[in-house]
């Protein structure tokens, strides 16, 4: 049965109702912070992370945890629709926020653990995961397995009835508080390097893990490697079937990249560089006026794309590879946002004035975390040539070559 648009004003109308009982509303949408990534002392992240899960599992217990999961795995049986329409709402409430690490436990493991999980796997983790009792982080990329992730080379060998693992995992996002870990490791050599790949759900406390915290350039320290010494993992952590990693993985960057941009509040806009102008006095300015502009439009533009989205799913088709073109378009919005506060600001970007305006550097410095994040730039062109203009496809010299004996 099709979402009606009545249907999502009166259920918005309803969240709003519930929101203002529970949070106080947002004062001021330019006030809002513009940093793309945090950059806290461990102790004041780790304490952000436990008001954020404590906020999501008010949101849980209420029914508004897990809007779109069907109602027999705990959601509300809803759509999507009801699900931006909520994250809209939220937006105009003082809530803890967000954090990379919640968003990759409830809106990307959870619904993997559900697609590929054992019964005891989805009773232990997926509840967990969306209500903020759990927190779990990707293990995926490698030092020399970014955009080409399939060509990694973490091994995890059996040993009856567990796998033993070594390799090193990079910009693993969170996972110095993270309890579970979802893991990407070669368990076949000798097939094609997409072929040979099986996914894990692994305790981080397990023996043989280290993480180690990256300085990123914008000041934070969300990032991490993680090393994997002889790590032991049960064969009933196993997720999905041996040689099926690369399914498990294409599912959940799909998830990645289907909610990137779509309800998140990262970084500065519109709102945030027009208070900066004004406060500076450069209104004015013609060079100011233009790329002031050039935010809004980007912005409206982002909205029209959202609404078109939003029909097309009430219409009951599926956005498909739309979500590559839309998070492209988030990223590129993130750079346009930080190449319209150097107009603004001027050498007030690289110097602290004392005034508040140097809080831009958090922007800047971290956007283009996001050219990478949910796969590059670069993997989404191709995805959007390929799937959405119909180009031929890339030469692949390494396909049906076994992994080992690719050139590395």
């Amino acid at each position: 049965m099709r979402t009606t648009d009545q249907e999502l004003a009166d259920f918005a109308a309803t969240a709003r109702k519930w929101l203002a009982e529970h949070v106080p509303p947002r004062a001021d949408e330019a006030g809002r912070p513009v940093a793309v990534f945090h950059d806290l002392p461990l102790e004041e992240e780790r304490a952000l992370l436990g008001r954020i899960q404590e906020w999501l599992r008010v949101k849980f217990d209420a029914g508004y945890g897990a809007l779109s999961w069907p109602v027999e795995h705990g959601g509300a049986g809803l759509s999507a629709l009801h699900e931006e329409a909520f994250a809209e709402v939220e937006r105009e409430f003082d809530t803890p926020g967000q954090h990379e690490l919640t968003s990759v436990s409830t809106a990307l493991i959870a619904p993997t653990v559900q697609m590929f999980g054992t019964d005891a796997q989805k009773a232990r983790l997926v509840r967990p995961l969306l209500r903020g009792d759990a927190l779990a982080c990707q293990l995926f990329s490698e030092p020399s397995a970014g955009s080409d992730l399939a060509g990694l080379a973490t091994r995890a060998v059996r040993d009856a009835d567990d796998w033993v693992v070594n390799g090193q995992k990079v910009w693993s996002s969170g996972a110095q508080f993270a309890g579970w870990g979802e893991l990407i490791a070669r368990t076949d050599p000798d097939a094609p390097k997409h072929k040979g790949l099986t996914a894990f759900l692994l305790p981080m406390d397990t023996p043989g893990v280290d993480v180690r915290p990256l300085r990123q350039m914008s000041g934070g320290s969300s990032f991490c490697e993680v090393f994997l010494d002889d790590v032991r993992i049960p064969d009933s952590l196993r997720l999905g079937e041996v040689g099926g990693g690369w399914a498990v993985t294409l599912a959940t960057l799909g998830f990645e990249r289907g909610h990137s941009g779509a309800t998140a509040d990262v970084g500065g806009g519109f709102a945030q560089l027009l208070d900066t102008a004004r406060q500076l006095g450069r209104t004015g300015d013609p060079d100011v006026r233009r790329v002031l502009a050039e935010v809004w439009v980007a912005e409206r533009l982002a909205a029209v794309a959202a609404q078109r989205d939003r029909e097309t799913q009430l219409a009951g088709a599926e956005p498909g590879p739309l979500g590559s073109l839309r998070k492209l378009a988030w990223s590129q919005r993130l750079a346009l946002v930080s190449g319209a506060a150097a107009v603004v600001l001027g050498p007030r970007l690289v110097a602290d004035h004392g005034d508040g305006t140097f809080r831009w550097t958090e922007h800047v410095l971290g956007a283009p975390g996001y050219r990478i994040a949910g796969g590059s730039d670069e993997i989404q062109r191709t995805i959007i040539g390929e799937r959405l203009l119909g180009l031929p496809p890339e030469p692949r010299a390494d396909r049906n070559v076994p992994w080992k004996d690719i050139p590395r």
